[in-house]
C-alpha cells in the first residue's frame, strides 16, 4: 500500500478532490493533511473525511523534526503539496527524495517563483494579456517551482477574461489531472 500526505494552507479543495479520487483504491491511503494554518477550511474537510491531521507553526517545521517523525509514525512514502506556500526545508526534501509533488497555476517557468501563487498569478496571466494558461505538476526541489515538470495542461484565456475567470478554468484542470498524476507518478 502506497500512504500519501497531503500539505495544505487554504481551503483545500484539491486535498478533497485527491483523497475522493483515491478512496475507491484500496492500494492507496492519505494518511494526512498537513496544514500551516489553523483556520485552514482544509482542516474542516479532513474532518469531515475522516483523515488525521496536524497544524504546525514556521519553526517547527523549518527547525525540528515534528513533520518527519509525524509521517514516519503515519508510514507515508508520497508527499502531495496542494495550495501549500512554503519552501520545504531540506530534513524534509532529504527523507523524501524525488517523492513530493506540487501544482502550480500556471504554464512553468512563466509565473513561477517566491510570491507567486493564487490570484496573483492569473492577475498576472491577465494584465500579460496572454492567450493560454494552464497548470504545471512538478517534483519539489529546494526552490520555488523550479524541480523537474512531470506534466502541465493547457487552457485558452480569452481577452475578455477576468483574473477569476482563469481561475475558473485553471481550478477545472487541477480537479481533472492531479489526482490522475499523482496515481501515475506511484
Amino acid at each position: 500500500m502506497k500512504r500519501l500526505a497531503i500539505f495544505a494552507s487554504g481551503s483545500g479543495s484539491n486535498a478533497e478532490n485527491i483523497v475522493r479520487y483515491f478512496s475507491d483504491k484500496p492500494e492507496f491511503e492519505i494518511s494526512a493533511i498537513l496544514s500551516n494554518n489553523a483556520n485552514a477550511f482544509v482542516l474542516s474537510r479532513a474532518r469531515s473525511l475522516n483523515i488525521p491531521t496536524l497544524i504546525f507553526s514556521r519553526s517547527e517545521f523549518n527547525e525540528t523534526d515534528k513533520i518527519i517523525d509525524f509521517l514516519a509514525e503515519k508510514k507515508v512514502d508520497f508527499v502531495v503539496l496542494a495550495g501549500f506556500l512554503w519552501l520545504l526545508p531540506l530534513n524534509l526534501l532529504r527523507k523524501y527524495p524525488n517523492s513530493i509533488v506540487n501544482i502550480h497555476p500556471a504554464l512553468l517557468p512563466k509565473y513561477g517563483g517566491k510570491g507567486m501563487y493564487g490570484m496573483k498569478v492569473h492577475q498576472a496571466v491577465v494584465d500579460n494579456k496572454e492567450n493560454e494558461s494552464g497548470i504545471t505538476i512538478h517534483m519539489v526541489n529546494e526552490k520555488y517551482d523550479e524541480g523537474k515538470i512531470v506534466f502541465q495542461a493547457k487552457c485558452t484565456i480569452s481577452p475578455n477574461d477576468s483574473a477569476e475567470d482563469v481561475a475558473e478554468k485553471i481550478h477545472k484542470l487541477e480537479h481533472e489531472f492531479f489526482p490522475k498524476i499523482i496515481e501515475q507518478l506511484l
